[in-house]
């Protein structure tokens, strides 16, 4: 009975909750004022919330119950420790084969459509394959580490010796399961720094650029946040002359410890909102513009902000984006290079604001990319490169 007082009170909070604050927030309030629930208690009912927001808009007239027991089916290859909330003909269609999952709901309830659980086709980028990618928001992506220069054969060794899988994706990637454990492990930001694979792969850009900046080349993170894209430019320029920024001073302070782990010791940092003014009297080499975006091509980590998104929102971060790049491009000099970044599928982010940069500004476009993630469990980005060539 245990299960189905854990199914209980996530229909609960799944009710309360209003989509305001991201839901890691809401379920640590609400566990941290009930102090009855051990770590087992709290990890189920967690699964239970995030796995309900994972079916978006697919069946929204279904009562809440209904719709969690759906996408629990849909979540999970096998039945587990849920046999009880099902009746016999569910558990005899219990297919390890997600797809066979899905035939087997669209029999039972003919409304059912896997494209209605991310309803906004007409918006997504060139290239994007609706159906595959509206099915992996059932899916938890993966854990992916970058392993940073020099310490490749110790993590490695680190992680066999405590018999921890993993998939080696190219040298410096590596994909484990979500639910591994590897803080007490490794040494986070210093050996690993945890890095979605596409975010890794920003890194594939660098080359464009490598010949024509000096090893002191000035380079602004603009949009700095949790810092991550910072540690990657330095792995490749060690020597780089770095500046960041941000809107939130919490950002800045928690960077200035990441730094410090990852041996970053030289540099410039300031809080500024970029939608209202730049940093004055300076000059980039090299500008990382990881801009401020609906994040859509992240709603498989947090399966909350697909439920709640609304169409209008798309627009408001687009101009968001326009007001920061108009700020941001004339401290990019002659010759400097603009590596525009959005975790969004969305072409108004992505595809349309290429041609805003090349219009309004003396930017040439070198190289874009859709680097798709519902392939690998990992997250959907969008990379940019521009040359400020007048």
């Amino acid at each position: 009975m245990r299960f189905q007082s854990y199914f209980n009170t996530a229909i609960l909070l799944i009710r309360q909750y209003d989509g305001s604050v991201p839901l890691v927030h809401f379920l640590k309030q609400h566990f941290a004022k009930y102090k009855k629930y051990g770590s087992k208690d709290r990890r189920h009912i967690t699964h239970l919330c995030y796995s309900y927001f994972r079916l978006g808009h697919a069946l929204p007239k279904l009562a809440t119950e209904e719709r969690l027991k759906i996408v629990l089916f849909l979540c999970n290859s096998v039945v587990g420790d849920w046999p009880l909330l099902f009746d016999e003909k569910w558990i005899e269609h219990w297919s390890i084969d997600l797809h066979q999952r899905l035939k087997f709901i669209q029999s039972i309830y003919p409304l059912f459509s896997v494209n209605a659980i991310f309803t906004w086709h007409t918006e997504l980028s060139d290239g994007i394959d609706i159906n595959e990618f509206a099915i992996s928001h059932l899916i938890q992506p993966d854990l992916f580490l970058r392993i940073r220069p020099g310490h490749d054969k110790p993590v490695l060794k680190k992680l066999g010796d405590a018999q921890i899988q993993f998939k080696q994706l190219t040298n410096h990637c590596l994909a484990l399961r979500n639910s591994s454990k590897i803080d007490a492990l490794l040494d986070i930001d210093r050996e690993v720094v945890i890095q979605d694979y596409n975010s890794q792969r920003i890194a594939n850009f660098f080359p464009l650029i490598t010949d024509s900046l000096t090893p002191s080349t000035s380079v602004w993170d603009c949009c700095a946040a949790s810092g991550g894209k910072s540690i990657l430019a330095y792995d490749h320029f060690p020597k780089m002359d770095l500046t960041v920024s941000d809107i939130r001073p919490n950002i800045l302070k928690n960077l200035e410890k990441r730094f410090q782990i990852a041996g970053i010791k030289k540099y410039k940092s300031f809080l500024s909102d970029l939608s209202q003014f730049s940093i004055p009297n300076s000059q980039f080499q090299f500008i990382l513009c990881d801009a401020p975006c609906s994040g859509s091509g992240t709603w498989s980590r947090t399966p909350e902000q697909l439920y709640f998104f609304s169409e209008e929102k798309i627009k408001m971060y687009v101009d968001l984006q326009k007001k920061i790049l108009r700020n941001v491009i004339p401290k990019l000099v002659l010759g400097g290079y603009l590596l525009y970044i959005t975790c969004s599928v969305f072409k108004k982010e992505n595809e349309e604001a290429i041609h805003m940069m090349e219009e309004t500004f003396s930017l040439q476009l070198v190289k874009s990319e859709l680097l798709k993630g519902y392939s690998t469990k990992a997250d959907s980005m969008f990379v940019a490169l521009f040359i400020k060539s007048k």
